[in-house]
């Protein structure tokens, strides 16, 4: 009996301990996740258009903000904004194209980086083809939006936006959804001249998803919009449209919200942006929980077998 009472002490004992232990490692995991969470919102709202939003030039202003942007970080130049979205952000261009992935507009360190023109385009989109990258982000900010048009209703109903370079706005008319590769060099090359350019054009359109018949040709300037895909590995969704002369009214500005649908790939992207966001503290809780279950099934079992020995 006394060996009994020793091993039923023992089990306590450790049974005492392993509670500390799963009560520790919930606590910690538990921060983690609320610090994951504070963090993420911070980057997200760093990312949001509202912060820029001052700086946007006006016919009202005249550009004098977007001009005090550029006194604060010389490589903004332009201002991008697609009509039925929340993409209305400046636009930067450095030497290259690894600076602006972590650096915002105002030139200050970012993890949400800042919409950036390819180094080797020119300023004053004169090439045939410039492309535009921004990170692929969920809430609705930055190119988050791009993988929307994916779906063919929001591909109609979103035609229009504006580029706003040398000191006036120019429109903007998509005319084609592409899914590609990063490294599909038959997508992004800039800069393409000469007899390629109606190659390249007819490239575009063979392997776009939703295309507009809106007359583009060889002659025309156009402009990429490309964004990483969450459906592929190295996977970039990439929107196109034509840089006009002629603006364009902005008719969706009046249209209720949610009008515009999002793009459901069928994977989980779409389930994280309708799950609540303490959702990712009830998966790191589930371990230490299992645990705890386990340990207190098996106490359980020894107080019974205990029981059966002592009757």
């Amino acid at each position: 009996m006394k060996a009994e009472v020793l091993g039923g002490k023992a089990i306590k004992l450790a049974n005492g301990a392993v509670n500390c232990f799963v009560l520790a490692v919930i606590l910690l995991l538990t921060t983690f996740a609320g610090y994951a969470l504070w963090d993420s919102n911070q980057i997200h709202r760093a990312a949001d258009k509202n912060i820029f939003a001052h700086y946007k030039p006006t016919p009202a202003n005249g550009g004098k903000t977007f001009k005090e942007l550029q006194a604060l970080n010389a490589e903004v130049f332009a201002w991008l904004c697609v009509y039925g979205t929340n993409i209305d952000y400046p636009v930067t261009q450095a030497v290259d194209n690894m600076k602006y992935i972590n650096t915002d507009a105002e030139g200050c360190y970012s993890l949400s980086g800042s919409i950036f023109l390819d180094c080797v385009n020119s300023k004053d989109f004169s090439d045939f083809n410039s492309i535009l990258y921004g990170h692929h982000m969920a809430k609705k900010v930055m190119f988050g939006e791009i993988e929307s048009f994916l779906d063919k209703e929001v591909f109609i109903s979103s035609r229009y936006g504006n580029l706003y370079f040398d000191g006036r706005d120019h429109g903007l008319e998509f005319f084609a959804f592409v899914h590609t590769d990063a490294y599909d060099s038959a997508v992004f090359t800039p800069n393409v001249k000469g007899e390629q350019r109606r190659e390249y054009l007819d490239g575009l359109l063979g392997m776009a998803i939703h295309i507009r018949d809106i007359g583009v040709t060889e002659k025309d300037h156009i402009v990429l919009l490309s964004t990483c895909s969450l459906g592929s590995t190295n996977g970039r969704d990439v929107l196109i449209g034509r840089i006009t002369d002629e603006t364009y009214e902005d008719r969706t500005a009046d249209m209720p919200p949610g009008s515009l649908k999002e793009a459901d790939d069928g994977g989980g992207y779409r389930l994280a942006r309708v799950m609540p966001e303490w959702t990712p503290v009830l998966y790191l809780s589930l371990p230490p929980f299992i645990l705890r279950l386990t340990v207190c099934s098996e106490a359980a079992k020894q107080r019974h077998i205990r029981r059966k020995i002592a009757k």
